[in-house]
């Protein structure tokens, strides 16, 4: 079923060399099949039903891609840092895949350029592009195998976009930081959710931050922990705290 799902009839369109170009900056590679790389720019916002009943959209390469990208860099971290605990090596992954990090650097990458998704609904892009980077990821490993995933994810994604001994000495979890300086400062802060859209498979939480009861940041995430984190780290760029 995975195969008959993904092998797209191939098709010509305009589009192909804009996406192939674009798949090559982002990735460094020439995509082999390149309905895999169309699939994993295409959100459920604007998927279309197959002939079978099954909506086509990036999910399904998004939950792979998701798994990949995780293994890829537990094992680059475990090689980097031969002697720290598996504690060490747990937060310092949750640092670099996390749903905040994987959306600011799906953003400086270019994914924003080739993500298909209802532009009726302004915020989808906010909280779309690092699923979309799992699914490009996910496509990667279909088309060019895990070992090539893997260099793609030092090369591109690690090496060039994260320094390891400040991502090491930084805290990341902007929540805490929130409340920290609010308590330094003798404010009130409180998170809370705004929305809950329910999905098909999954939920869409909105989050915000308010401090002294003044709106602050607003985030989304696909859990309620991850939008309070994504509006505490929009908090901390507004009250300028992203400082350590």
């Amino acid at each position: 079923m995975v195969w008959k799902i993904l092998k797209i009839p191939k098709r010509k369109a305009k589009t192909d060399e804009k996406l192939i170009r674009a798949i090559e900056n982002i990735a460094g590679l020439s995509p082999s099949n390149i309905e895999l790389y169309r699939l994993a720019t295409v959100h459920s916002s604007i998927a279309k039903e197959n002939g079978e009943g099954f909506k086509e959209s990036n999910e399904r390469l998004e939950y792979l891609g998701d798994a990949i990208l995780g293994a890829a860099v537990a094992d680059y971290l475990f090689k980097k840092f031969p002697y720290r605990t598996e504690g060490f090596l747990t937060e310092i992954r949750s640092r670099i895949v996390n749903r905040e990090a994987l959306n600011l650097l799906a953003r400086k990458i270019g994914v924003g350029n080739i993500v298909q998704y209802d532009q009726k609904n302004a915020h989808l892009q906010q909280v779309i592009l690092g699923n979309t980077l799992e699914a490009i990821v996910g496509a990667i490993y279909l088309d060019k195998g895990y070992l090539r995933t893997k260099k793609f994810v030092i090369d591109k994604l690690i090496n060039p976009n994260y320094d390891l001994d400040e991502l090491v000495n930084s805290n990341s979890n902007y929540k805490s930081k929130i409340i920290e300086w609010a308590q330094r400062e003798g404010k009130e802060v409180r998170f809370e959710i705004l929305n809950v859209k329910k999905g098909k498979n999954h939920k869409e939480f909105t989050a915000q931050v308010m401090v002294d009861n003044a709106p602050q940041g607003t985030g989304y995430g696909n859990s309620k922990k991850k939008a309070e984190q994504d509006a505490a780290f929009k908090t901390c760029e507004l009250l300028n705290l992203m400082e350590p």
